[in-house]
């Protein structure tokens, strides 16, 4: 997908209220949940025991961990969206109410589906960016995970 191009972070307030992209799938490899694991320090069986996560698993698979799909937020955001002009820095600033209301197993494909919820001035060079990102997992009737990711862009 190419991505929507704003001119400057003030011109993101026409987008408020709207959703701004929904972007291309990405599929999640044992590879990548593997290498998480391993940049993590978290390599608990349902994610890298394939034998054992189909045998006692209730996914019978194993699964990506949630702050794995979460960590995907800001590929998802450069995929949908530049700012080209006017913009020195853009900064994670956090995140609000953040779920995983369903697994996502090894070998299936994602994707974001991103809203812009709000955008206010913070400062003389700088405004916040309040977006709702909905990781859907293709085939799964419930999002994988729903989080409020904040950017502050700074002029």
């Amino acid at each position: 997908m190419a991505p929507l191009i704003f001119e400057s972070p003030h011109a993101l307030k026409d987008f408020v209220g709207r959703e701004i992209a929904v972007t291309d799938w990405l599929t999640i490899t044992q590879e990548r949940i593997n290498l998480f694991a391993e940049a993590t320090e978290d390599r608990q069986w349902i994610h890298m025991d394939r034998e054992r996560a189909e045998r006692e698993s209730p996914f019978k698979a194993t699964i990506a961990h949630g702050f794995l799909t979460l960590s995907l937020v800001s590929h998802f955001m450069q995929q949908a969206m530049k700012i080209r002009d006017g913009l020195r820095m853009a900064v994670n600033y956090g995140l609000n109410r953040v779920r995983f209301p369903a697994p996502v197993r090894s070998g299936a494909r994602i994707r974001a589906r991103i809203i812009l919820q709000s955008l206010k001035e913070i400062a003389q060079d700088a405004v916040e960016a309040v977006y709702t990102v909905t990781i859907e997992c293709e085939a799964s009737e419930k999002p994988c995970c729903v989080a409020e990711s904040i950017v502050r862009y700074y002029s």
